[in-house]
């Protein structure tokens, strides 16, 4: 036991002066500055609350764990702290991006703005707004006037000006582009202007009936360069007053005019022309619009029971099987188709389609499909000889006994010649007693003429 005993006090000694001389060896490897690593959280809290006081030395026993101290140093530090400051960063940041997007939507907006009216609305259809405001002073009169690229209605023409006013960035856009307009175009755009009521002034001073030369234009523009458009020439001026006299607003033209030179006028403006000169007394404008919505309907009634006159013939023809004879006392000429007889009472007789605007003598829808043929096909005529000669006068071609016909020329139709128009076959059958009784008549006419003379 005690030889066990000495044993283990050498291994205490032992392990005592091991423990020494670790102890020392740690010590002169340790150093006196303190090791820079980064803080925690905790330990920036103690820090905090410690007022700046500095960190209290470790004890003795804990100098064995100095080197694992020394190793857990490089470990890479916990995100938490660098989380923290971005996220108050972010949240320093939400008030700008919040503008700056706000800023981004108006652009947008803008820029979407400016894509619709560049869309549409070219720098050649503003010019020509601009122009036609500067001579009318009227958006109507620019919207009646004015040919655009595109058919604007009279708001969207509104709109567009507004903008060209008031919208600055628009305004902008729209004079740049103008700006990069070829001169050619520009001045294209500036020939086609409409006249303002100052310049029409001045070319109503020259009367209708005065000789027309560009020598007298020419010195319009330069007597009045302040008030023509730099765009006008003496040509321009002459086709506009051309249209002024055309259309009977020179000053030295009578109103009435239109009936003297053979421009006819409607059927509604000649009616109420008649109506106003027998009226005396005032009337009540109610009655007075009833009474005229009244005549004009009996008067279309009558219209419809002519046209259906025909067609009724035709039909009672078709039934009863009974057919007049050809010719009476007063009829030159038949010409008998499938279904119907159009006979020639005069000496000029019009052959075609009738329409609501075309009246002709010869109906050829009656006997048939007629779309092929036109509203004024053709005239056949008599002439003093007792010849009777058709003329055609439509796009398609007649073929008089298998021989055609073409457009503008003439062929002489004899007795039981056939007729073909597009599908139609019809027979011309000649009264040659009433034809030569009226020859006879003529040749006698003539030389009692030659007698007297």
């Amino acid at each position: 036991m005690a030889s066990y005993a000495g044993v283990l006090s050498s291994h205490h000694r032992d392990y005592a002066m091991s423990a020494m001389s670790d102890a020392e060896s740690t010590k002169r490897r340790s150093s006196s500055r303190n090791i820079k690593r980064p803080k925690f959280d905790d330990e920036l809290v103690e820090s905090s609350l410690g007022g700046g006081q500095g960190l209290s030395p470790l004890p003795k026993f804990r100098m064995r764990n100095a080197p694992i101290s020394v190793i857990e140093a490089p470990a890479p530090p916990t995100p938490t702290p660098s989380v923290s400051l971005e996220s108050r960063k972010r949240v320093l940041q939400k008030p700008a991006t919040n503008v700056s997007n706000k800023k981004a939507k108006k652009g947008k907006n803008s820029t979407n703005v400016l894509s619709k009216d560049l869309g549409r609305w070219k720098p050649t259809d503003d010019l020509a707004l601009i122009l036609g405001v500067q001579q009318t002073c009227d958006l109507t009169a620019v919207h009646r006037g004015v040919k655009f690229s595109c058919k604007f209605s009279l708001g969207e023409i509104q709109e567009r000006w507004y903008a060209l006013l008031y919208d600055p960035t628009v305004s902008k856009v729209a004079q740049q582009a103008m700006k990069n307009l070829h001169p050619e175009q520009i001045s294209a755009i500036e020939s086609k202007a409409l006249f303002s009521k100052a310049e029409e002034d001045i070319l109503s001073t020259i009367k209708s009936t005065s000789f027309l030369e560009l020598e007298r234009f020419e010195l319009l523009l330069q007597n009045y360069p302040d008030v023509f458009h730099a765009g006008r020439t003496a040509k321009s001026l002459l086709s506009h007053w051309q249209q002024l006299k055309q259309y009977h607003l020179l000053p030295d033209q009578n109103p009435t005019s239109p009936l003297k030179h053979g421009i006819n006028k409607d059927f509604c403006e000649a009616e109420e022309q008649i109506v106003d000169a027998e009226l005396q007394d005032k009337t009540d404008p109610a009655l007075s619009h009833e009474l005229l919505v009244a005549s004009r309907g009996n008067k279309r009634r009558l219209r419809q029971l002519e046209d259906k006159v025909s067609h009724l013939s035709v039909l009672v023809d078709s039934v009863t099987g009974i057919t007049p004879p050809d010719f009476d006392t007063n009829t030159l000429a038949t010409l008998r188709g499938r279904l119907v007889r159009y006979l020639m009472r005069s000496d000029n007789i019009t052959l075609g389609r009738k329409a609501a605007d075309v009246h002709v003598d010869v109906d050829l829808t009656l006997e048939g499909p007629a779309w092929k043929i036109s509203r004024r096909q053709g005239i056949i005529s008599l002439a003093d000889g007792g010849e009777f000669i058709l003329r055609n006068e439509g796009k398609r071609a007649m073929f008089v006994d298998g021989k055609p016909v073409v457009a503008g020329t003439c062929c002489r139709l004899l007795n039981n010649s056939v007729l073909e128009i597009a599908s139609l076959r019809f027979i011309f059958l000649i009264n040659a007693g009433l034809v030569n009784q009226r020859a006879l008549e003529n040749i006698k006419t003539e030389e009692e003429l030659a007698v007297v003379t």
